[in-house]
Formats: C-alpha cells, structure tokens, sequence
C-alpha cells in the first residue's frame, strides 16, 4: 500500500456521475455526485466533458485534501465512446439517447456483423455506440479517418488523469457490435472500416495506467496513481464475485436494469429480446438482459418522489391497476408504447403500479435468462424499500440477496483495484430478502402477462398489415 492509502472512485452515469472515497478497510469515507450536461451542437446532444471534468477535477482534489487519497478509479455507464485526435476530441462525446435519420440508420444497419458473432442485437439509438461511430463517419466521412484512438467512455476519463490511452474488454464487450466474445478480439465491423489500427492496446479493468499531478491548497502537489476503468454493471458483478457468489444471477439497477446469468446457454439468447452477451473483465461472456428499469420508473411514477407503501401496493392489485410495457425504448418488449389500463389510479397508486411494472419486467427477464440460481439485486432499485421483495415473493424458489451498500459498481471498481496492490478488504455483507406478503401479488403477474399477449398479438397483426399494404 501507498503512503496515501484511500482510493477515490468515480461512479460515472448518464443521469448522475458520483464520487465515492473508500479507506483501506473498504468504508465510504465519503462521496459527492453532479449531473452530467448534455447540449445541443450542430444538430446532435453531446456532452459537457469539460464541465464534468472540471468537477471531478475539484472534488478528487478535495478527497485527497480530506482523505489522503492514492489511487483514482473510474466505472462508467454503457453505450458511450470518445474520438481522440492527439490529446483533443475530435468531436464532442455523443448523447446515446438519439437516433440516426431514417435512411442514415438503414445504411449503418446494414453494416452490422452478425449476431452470431457478436452477440450483440440491433438496438435504436446508440445502444450499439458502433452504430453511433457509424452515423458520424455518415456525417463526416474525414472525420474517423482522422481520428487517431477510439476509446470507451471509462477508458477516456482513465486518459484524461493518466494521459495513456487503452482498451478494455469489459466495455468493449458491452454491446457495441466492435467485439466478438467467442473470437476474443474485435469483430469484423472494425476490421472492415480500418479501425482495428485506431484501438489503443489493452490494459485489465484496475490496472495501473499511470499518474496524476493534482495541486492543493496552499500550493502543495500529490501523485495520484490512475487506474484503468470499468463498464459499470460488469464492476457490479466482479464486486458479488469477489465476494464470493459464484453460481448466480446479478439484477444490477440504475437508469438500466441489467441481469447477468452466467448459467445461461448463449444459445437461449433472443436477439428480438434485447439478450446479449457482455463480456466479464476476464474476457468470459456474460449472458444478459436488459430494460430500462430506472427510466421506466421514473416516467411511469409521474413525479411521485414520495414513499410507496404497501397499502397502496395493495391497492393496486386489488383495483387491477396494470402498468404495461414500454416506457423507454429498449428492452423484451421492443415497439410497445408503455400505457396504464384499469381503473384511475391515484398519484401514489400510480407510483406503486409502475414499481410494481419494474418487478414483473424483471421476473419476465428473468425467466427468459432461465435464472434459476440464487439473485442478488444491486443499485438503486433497492432503496426503494418494496423492489426486492416483491421479487423475492415472484420467485419462491430461489434465494433473493441485497446488498447493504447497493453501489455495486462503485465497490468493484475498487476491489479491482485493491486486487493490483494486493488487499481485499470488503466482507460479504449481503442479507437474505424476506418475500412480501402480497395478497393476489401471482394472479396479478398472471394477469399482466395475459395483458401483454394480447397487446402483442395486436402489434403483429398490425406489422402484418402494414408489409402487406
């Protein structure tokens, strides 16, 4: 260990970005969050990187003033990338929430290796951000020509504090149609558009890249080791692994709803089902599906920020209250517009129907992912204090664990990098989830799914009518 022992890690995601400080020990000594900006430029949302920078500059200098912070690490939300021409963007790191003109994405879709090959589906937006890389060189045909490194969204913040620019395969891997996971390597679309040459050499998520010079009051200057980043949900289950969970399925939660199962056949994954493999930071595919959960809910609750209690989860049932998919694109349920139907709820009847939506979505996921081992629920969903269980009720057959932190991603960003120095400092403090007592909770998910089918049928007869028009 170094003089200064503590390690500073920056929990970067589309809605909130967080700084958390953890000692030796593994506690939180500390943490502060922004909201990262996103602006209109010439026609497109991009970041406010240097904004965001800015900030982490000023809070990590106030961990180590604080702190006696060593060690910086970074994990980082999905679908994002940077181009990097010398030591500057090429172009400003785009918003994965847009999508390309109809005849652009048509073309760039074209372009997409196989699913076979990547395990990665077709997604709208920038949910594949090779698709995004695509639509820009669309847009500029010089510019990734003359892009010398694309790196990953983690990785462009790594080189931002360390000045080395890597790879890494966690984020990589993340559904970007640029990796095979079978291969091990990149896939065909980056050989085919000459970028294999633009992607630096690979460093292990953790890995030291270099250092930092930061100046504090006074006048005084650290060194700041910088360490390699992660993609977020990936850190989130190397951290239940480095617990010792081996055998089990992770529902990581935030903006997204991300469950991994590694005892799920690649073969059962539904590339119409938003099913994917990612790729673990020891290059091992990952089964997963995905909605998006956090979103969802925010939109379906309607601006209740209140608690929702069990009464008027309850109530819920009791009227046929049902919340239908979707509510944000994405996810098992692709071309459904998210709609309510049953009687009109109240505003926190509302709210405990759309939660109650995020826990029937993520049972349904978890069938199609064949979990039948035990579950560990991380992120922001827990503390909503009714999420877990509510699915611990669905699922009577299998253990449901929470853990007390529920910032998976943050703690296995630093257990990856206390693994580099030699310590592994947290305890295994996850706790057993007690199944709620619901009344009429299995009828209801009966219900909804019969709901859904019906919906279903109804899209494809329409998508029918409308080939044969």
């Amino acid at each position: 260990m170094t003089a200064r022992a503590a390690i500073a890690v920056f929990d970067l995601g589309k809605t909130n970005s967080k700084l958390f400080v953890l000692s030796p020990e593994g506690r939180v000594l500390d943490q502060s969050r922004t909201k990262p900006r996103w602006h209109d430029s010439n026609g497109i949302r991009v970041l406010d990187d240097a904004a965001l920078f800015e900030w982490m500059r000023s809070a990590l200098a106030s961990a180590v003033a604080d702190h006696d912070v060593g060690r910086v690490m970074f994990s980082g939300h999905g679908c994002t990338f940077a181009l990097v021409a010398g030591n500057e963007l090429s172009h400003p790191i785009l918003d994965y929430e847009q999508e390309p003109p109809l005849e652009i994405a048509r073309k760039i879709d074209a372009l997409i290796p196989d699913y076979s090959e990547t395990y990665s589906p077709i997604l709208p937006l920038g949910f594949n951000y090779g698709r995004h890389i695509l639509w820009l060189k669309e847009r500029d045909p010089a510019l990734v020509d003359n892009t010398d490194t694309i790196l990953s969204y983690p990785q462009f913040w790594s080189w931002r504090f360390s000045g080395r620019k890597a790879s890494e395969v966690s984020y990589l891997g993340c559904h970007s149609h640029l990796w095979a996971p079978l291969a091990d390597d990149f896939s065909s679309l980056v050989d085919r558009q000459g970028w294999r040459d633009k992607m630096p050499g690979f460093a292990k998520a953790g890995e030291q890249l270099g250092t930092y010079h930061i100046e504090l009051e006074g006048g005084a200057v650290a060194d700041i080791a910088v360490h390699n980043g992660v993609h977020d949900s990936n850190s989130a289950l190397h951290y239940y692994r480095s617990l010792g969970f081996t055998d089990f399925t992770l529902v990581s939660t935030g903006t997204w709803v991300v469950i991994f199962n590694s005892s799920c056949p690649l073969s059962a994954l539904d590339k119409t089902r938003d099913m994917l493999a990612n790729v673990t930071v020891e290059h091992r595919p990952a089964p997963t599906i995905r909605f998006m959960g956090g979103r969802e809910f925010d939109i379906a609750r309607f601006g209740w920020s209140k608690s929702i209690s069990s009464q008027s989860i309850s109530s819920v049932i009791a009227k046929g209250i049902f919340a239908l998919p979707s509510f944000a694109p994405g996810g098992p349920f692709p071309g459904a517009e998210g709609r309510f139907v049953g009687p009109e709820p109240s505003d926190e009847e509302r709210a405990a129907a759309a939660l109650i939506y995020v826990v029937l979505m993520t049972d349904h996921s978890l069938d199609l992912i064949r979990s039948s081992n035990p579950i560990v629920i991380d992120g922001g969903l827990v503390k909503t204090g009714l999420f877990a269980g509510l699915l611990a009720a669905l699922r009577p057959g299998q253990a449901v664990f929470t853990s007390a932190n529920a910032e998976g991603s943050a703690f296995g960003a630093a257990a990856l990098v206390f693994e580099q120095i030699g310590g592994k400092p947290f305890p295994d403090e996850t706790k057993a989830v007690a199944s709620a007592d619901v009344f009429g909770l299995d009828a209801y998910r009966r219900a909804w799914r019969g709901l859904i089918e019906i919906d279903q049928a109804r899209q494809g007869e329409a998508e029918k009518k409308e080939l044969l028009a």
